[in-house]
């Protein structure tokens, strides 16, 4: 794979990003904004309660849309243009699947690695759940298990080619996957957890917002997978869209059987 084929692949990587980020965003603006504003309710009435008022540098209306719009549409332009460099690197180094194939494989891989590995451990709260003071070390033991649980898939990806030859894909496929799941519940049985949400914070917000945190992800990477899988297929594949093209072109111009007398 040439240089000019690696950057058009990360051109259009990025413009798959920024559709899966506008579609994340609606999903975050739809079932992601109640729960953090009955979270901010509780922790407004909390400080109420004890004679404490915050300045509100920024609005919540412009938190919840502008806000909320960037820092999606700019973690899809990012996270795609990675994405399609690692699609670059593991197409036909990963089994005979094509590109669109591929792609799933990556966004799949990603979305697990980098988000619901992480999330099973050190999973999202939403606002005045959280001690401000272990802010630094949440934040550094989160991406320690996101480098973790990509060292483990890279581990057990290699684990499972040096094991087809000998059991076979499927069998080394299960093998690999035994390993990452058991390595991955290893890792977290002995990285720290914190338990600072208070005991009378709804469990229902707490829970709706983990969930749509969730789903936000999931949402993102398998918009980015499916379109970037097609147009990364019509770079590779150039002869797909000529035969759409021209299998449509002759369609329209079939003659038409003449009536029977």
């Amino acid at each position: 794979m040439n240089s000019v084929t690696v950057r058009t692949l990360l051109v259009r990587g990025m413009l798959a990003g920024v559709v899966a980020g506008l579609l994340a965003f609606g999903l975050a603006y739809l079932i992601g904004e109640p729960s953090v504003d009955a979270a901010i309710a509780y922790e407004e009435a909390q400080s109420h309660g004890h004679g404490h008022e915050g300045v509100e540098l920024v609005s919540r209306s412009v938190q919840s849309t502008a806000g909320l719009a960037t820092g999606t549409l700019v973690f899809g332009i990012a996270v795609g243009g990675i994405a399609s460099l690692a699609f670059c690197f593991a197409l036909g180094r990963i089994g005979r699947f094509g590109p669109r194939a591929t792609a799933a494989l990556v966004a799949a891989a990603a979305f697990v690695t980098i988000c619901l590995v992480p999330f099973l451990k050190y999973p999202a709260n939403p606002p005045a759940t959280s001690d401000p003071g272990t802010i630094n070390q949440r934040t550094a033991l989160y991406f320690l298990m996101i480098v973790l649980s990509v060292l483990l898939v890279v581990g057990a990806t290699l684990l499972g080619r040096r094991l087809a030859g000998r059991l076979g894909n499927w069998n080394a496929s299960i093998v690999a996957s035994a390993a990452f799941v058991g390595a991955t519940a290893l890792a977290m049985a002995f990285l720290p957890a914190f338990d600072e949400t208070p005991a009378d914070f709804p469990a229902a917000v707490l829970w709706e917002f983990r969930l749509a945190s969730v789903g936000i992800q999931a949402l993102l990477w398998a918009a980015f997978g499916l379109l970037f899988g097609y147009l990364a297929e019509r770079v590779l594949v150039p002869g797909t869209a000529d035969e759409t093209a021209s299998g449509t072109a002759s369609r329209s111009a079939a003659p038409t059987a003449p009536a029977a007398p």
